[in-house]
Parts: C-alpha cells; structure tokens; sequence
C-alpha cells in the first residue's frame, strides 16, 4: 500500500484570533484519513475584508462569508482545491449559535472539505446528508487529544453537531 500523497498550505492571513497551524492540519488529516484521500489544498484564514471581496468577486454575494472552496479539480481519489476561512465571521456566528470561535473555524475547515469531496448544500436533502457527514466528521476530531485540547478544537459544545438551519457557501 502506497502512503499518502498530501501537499497541504496553510496560510494565515488575518489577526482576529491566533490559529494554530499545526491542530488545523491534524483537522484536514483527520478527515482525508477518514475518508483514504490524497491532496493538494491551500487553507487562507483571512480577514472580514478579504473575505467580502472574494465573495463578491467570485460569487457576487455581498459581505464577508464563513468558508469558500475553490475546486482546482479535484477527484474521487484526490482533493484539489482551496478553502478561503474568514476567522471573524467564525467569532461572529459563534456568539450566533452559542459555541466557540474554535469550534466554528474547526467545522468551516471540514466543511470545505466536504464541498471538495463533492458533498453540495444548496437544497435541503443534499444539505441534510451533508450536515449529517460534517458533526460526523467534527465529532470525530473532537475526541482526538491533539485537536480537543488546541487552540482551534477546544470546544465541545457542537461535538455531536445539532444541526443548522442554514447553508453555508
């Protein structure tokens, strides 16, 4: 069995909150183990500003939104993309739905994952199937020791992920 052929680039754009490198990649490596993936992903925290601009530019949405995934072609064996994270709206919605900071940035970096992987949210049955895999996905990374105790992961409070009634793009 060959080992994985993962390029990961992490970087972090945006002073709101400190992020720890090291515990978001435990995150994407977590995730691509669970599902046997290879990658090639770039991973920007970036600021509300940068955030707007790219949403505006790319999607014509105006404002800062949570994550936006860029497909570079990925495939059913190998991620290819990037994920834009904007850590202020994750301080934002988390005083929204009651959990953390950390907690929010640890589920907007699976969520993008998943919108690699091919998993959509725009109607409510493929939102549900995705939402279902996304607390899946961050329960699991919250029982591991290197994630729950980091700075992004510390809070449980979503763990078994009650789900939302929004989407996420």
């Amino acid at each position: 069995m060959k080992p994985p052929d993962r390029t990961v680039l992490i970087v972090n754009g945006q002073r709101d909150r400190p992020v720890s490198r090291a515990v978001v990649l435990r995150v994407v490596m977590e995730v691509l183990d669970d599902a046997g993936l290879d990658a090639e992903l770039g991973i920007h925290f970036v600021t509300a500003r940068r955030s707007a601009l790219l949403n505006h530019r790319h999607l014509q949405h105006e404002g800062p939104t949570d994550t936006l995934t860029f497909d570079h072609g990925s495939t059913p064996e190998r991620l290819c993309g990037e994920l834009f994270i904007c850590v202020a709206e994750a301080v934002r919605q988390a005083k929204e739905f009651g959990t953390t900071w950390q907690a929010e940035v640890l589920r907007y970096v699976i969520h993008g994952l998943l919108h690699l992987r091919g998993y959509d949210d725009l109607d409510p049955p493929r939102r549900r199937i995705m939402k279902r895999e996304e607390n899946r996905l961050v329960a699991r990374c919250l029982r591991d020791p290197r994630i729950q105790g980091a700075p992004v992961g510390t809070a449980k409070a979503r763990a078994a992920g009650s789900p939302r009634s929004r989407s996420r793009t």
